[in-house]
């Protein structure tokens, strides 16, 4: 059922007390999973949503200016390319319209319960199966696959005094549409990817904008531009031309990962270009300085835009740099003494990547509570799979993210991995699966190592990489291709196997009784 503008409508089914497969998530790890599923056949499975229709996080992060800072034909499904792209690097309605289209096109929304959320999960060891609760009530499955991703929860931070501020304040993520910006004072805190696209929207509108600034973000020109009509229209008749153009951004975007994970000096034509950028587009010293990083490019996230720079030499923005010491009800003090009245506070601060919500939600073997069991270092073996948790896949799990190239290759490597499972448990009768700890500690050990000499551990910044042990338990630290050939074929021999004579029917009749 879709609504008229074509987004998938929240149809109210009732939930069912039993799937063979539960699928927590509709953003490009959800949807891909149930893809790919529906694809091999599987049919026996519940998506659950939280919100009322499908996309993740492109369909939370609603504010101004929000675009992918990969390219188009790379940012899509490689087994559902859309040649229609209007930009060659995609803003967020668009990416949000690709994903909706997917859901109805792929006959997705019957398995969707929408506006339910996850609220715990407990490995139910006598029967077998992943006992979950949501706002709707239980439901059982056999197999659970956590496709909530990384950027999904928002990062408020703690700043004295935040809660007492009487004026307007809000998440970049949960972007107030109905508050009308005109004119106000307005404070944006932070200057990470999401910052850097709303804060050139707003700022012709604002009265007057402070940006306060923790770490300057190395930032490169960006090559965004509209795609031609001749170009989509020779997509569309020859679809073996865009995955070629596909094939050729990858090979570029994988082309220059040694200067991450080898040798940095093969990074200072990248940042040569974002220090002429810099220098190009803001004149002042005084504020070039104040925006210059002092730590090696890559080792945070690298920004392209346009934009930025420009908007943040207009005369109505001041950059703050002093830290933030208290918030009161009409005004932000910083750690000079200087207080700044504000009518808005936006924050502009990430989301919980390290510190993932999901694991305070997830019990396994013996009730142990999945954030006991990482202990703030979230470990998993391929990004997929946890000891002590059977028939448990997270879809862009600890360690899988990249710095350089596109998320959507990742997942689709996970996608095969887990539906390869998924066959094997089939085909051989297999209740459940589980890695073996010392198959996981040896595949974190080797993670570490790698990592030991990257940009991400020794450029000299503190990034959101790193979680509260000082451990980068986010970036894979390796070519994408690599990761493909381990995730091409699940690998069996790493888990511990348990036959079960029951049948599927059975199971999921023991699951409902019990």
């Amino acid at each position: 059922m879709t609504s008229e503008n074509g987004s998938a409508a929240a149809i109210s089914e009732d939930l069912p007390q039993h799937a063979d497969v539960v699928i927590i998530g509709t953003g490009f790890s959800g949807l891909g999973m149930a893809i790919r599923m529906k694809q091999a056949g599987f049919e026996d499975f519940i998506v659950l949503e939280r919100a009322a229709d499908v996309g993740g996080t492109w369909e939370a992060n609603t504010y101004p200016g929000c675009q992918c800072d990969v390219p188009s034909h790379l940012y899509s499904f490689s087994f559902a390319l859309n040649p229609g792209w209007s930009r060659t690097y995609s803003r967020q309605p668009e990416i949000w319209d690709y994903l909706r289209r997917c859901a109805r096109e792929f006959a997705l929304i019957p398995h969707i319960r929408f506006n339910t959320e996850a609220t715990a999960t407990a490995w139910d060891e006598e029967a077998e199966v992943w006992r979950v609760e949501t706002s709707r009530g239980p439901i059982s499955a056999r197999v659970l696959i956590g496709g909530v991703g990384p950027l999904s929860q928002p990062s408020i931070p703690t700043i004295p005094g935040l809660d007492s501020f009487e004026g307007t304040v809000f998440h970049s993520a949960e972007w107030n549409h109905g508050h009308d910006l005109a004119g106000e004072r307005v404070a944006s805190i932070g200057t990470g990817a999401s910052a850097i696209q709303y804060v050139p929207k707003i700022q012709p509108k604002v009265g007057r904008l402070h940006v306060f600034q923790r770490t300057p973000p190395w930032i490169l020109p960006h090559s965004d531009r509209p795609t031609t009509p001749v170009e989509r229209r020779l997509y569309r008749a020859f679809p073996g031309l865009q995955r070629l153009v596909r094939a050729g951004i990858y090979l570029s975007r994988e082309s220059i990962l040694p200067g991450f994970i080898r040798n940095q000096r093969l990074l200072r034509g990248a940042e040569l270009l974002a220090r002429l950028h810099l220098r190009r587009q803001v004149r002042d010293p005084e504020l070039r300085a104040k925006v210059t990083p002092d730590y090696t490019i890559g080792c945070k996230r690298i920004l392209p835009t346009n934009r930025w720079y420009p908007a943040i030499t207009k005369p109505n923005v001041e950059l703050v740099t002093e830290g933030i010491r208290e918030v009161r009800a009409n005004s932000i003090v910083t750690d000079d003494g200087v207080e700044r009245e504000v009518d808005t506070i936006i924050l502009g601060t990430g989301f919980h990547v390290t510190d993932i919500p999901a694991a305070h939600q997830i019990r396994g073997r013996g009730g142990l509570l999945l954030a006991d069991a990482w202990q703030g270092s979230p470990q998993t073996y391929l990004g997929t799979s946890v000891a002590g948790f059977p028939n448990l896949f997270f879809l862009i799990g600890p360690n899988t993210g990249l710095g350089h190239n596109s998320m959507v290759y990742m997942i689709e490597s996970q996608l095969n991995y887990v539906l390869d499972c998924l066959r094997l448990m089939g085909d051989r009768g297999v209740s459940t699966v589980e890695v073996r700890p010392e198959v996981q500690d040896s595949y974190n050990a080797e993670l570490q190592e790698k990592l030991v000499d990257t940009v991400w551990n020794t450029g000299g910044c503190m990034s959101w990489y790193i979680d509260r042990n000082g451990r980068n338990t986010t970036i894979w630290p390796d070519f994408t291709w690599r990761f493909r050939r381990r995730t091409k074929c699940f690998d069996a021999d790493a888990y511990r196997l348990e036959l079960d004579g029951a049948s599927a029917r059975e199971r999921s009749e023991i699951a409902a009784a019990t």
